[in-house]
């Protein structure tokens, strides 16, 4: 990592443009699901807790779409490593590349769009956890798949800024399943107790 960073200008605006929407992302979509687990405030402004739900997935939809707008450009902007430039490993980036759409996808198409997108925080409760793939395969699919997505969009720039982004992209998805699984393991928990005391 030491090694990467030579090649990286951390003062790049682009740099600290990707880390910060990095950061931000996952950060915004904790405060706001959890603010209005608490308070149901969204679902009372909207009417439904459907249509905040909605509201909030296209809002992280689009500062998703910011993110990998800025990872790519502090990539382009800054240099690449020689020893990435070459056919083989822009394979290899498209292969991780590849496993990471699946593995996003796949986790969509499990979950739908209001499980996707934090429904639980609004109320809207599956009515068991989900364990078919890719959830049989790993934990957490979505964010590893999208790290993946990042380290092969990288690996296909040949890209050490891209590499070092993916760093901070990987770590930032580590501190969010940590405050995020066990709160919504207990938004579960509260509802067998409902379900088994009626």
């Amino acid at each position: 990592m030491t090694k990467l960073l030579g090649y990286v200008d951390l003062a790049d605006f682009n740099f600290a443009a990707a880390v910060l929407c990095i950061i931000f992302n996952p950060l915004f979509w904790n405060v706001v699901a959890r603010w209005e687990h608490k308070t149901r405030s969204l679902s009372k402004a909207f009417g439904s807790p459907y249509k905040a739900c909605y509201c909030l997935g296209v809002t992280i939809l689009l500062l998703n779409f910011l993110r990998s707008y800025c990872f790519t450009r502090a990539m382009t902007s800054q240099p690449k490593l020689e020893g990435l430039d070459c056919l083989a490993a822009y394979h290899m980036g498209l292969a991780i590349l590849g496993v990471g759409v699946i593995f996003v996808l796949s986790s969509f198409l499990a979950l739908g769009f209001v499980g996707t997108y934090l429904g639980d925080y609004f109320g809207i409760l599956m009515d068991a956890k989900v364990t078919k793939f890719p959830f049989n395969v790993l934990d957490n699919p979505m964010y590893w798949g999208s790290t993946a997505n990042y380290l092969g969009w990288s690996i296909m720039n040949a890209s050490p800024t891209g590499l070092v982004l993916t760093a901070v992209v990987a770590v930032t998805y580590m501190v969010a399943m940590v405050f995020e699984g066990p709160f919504t393991e207990e938004i579960y928990r509260q509802k067998a107790k409902k379900m088994k005391n009626k």
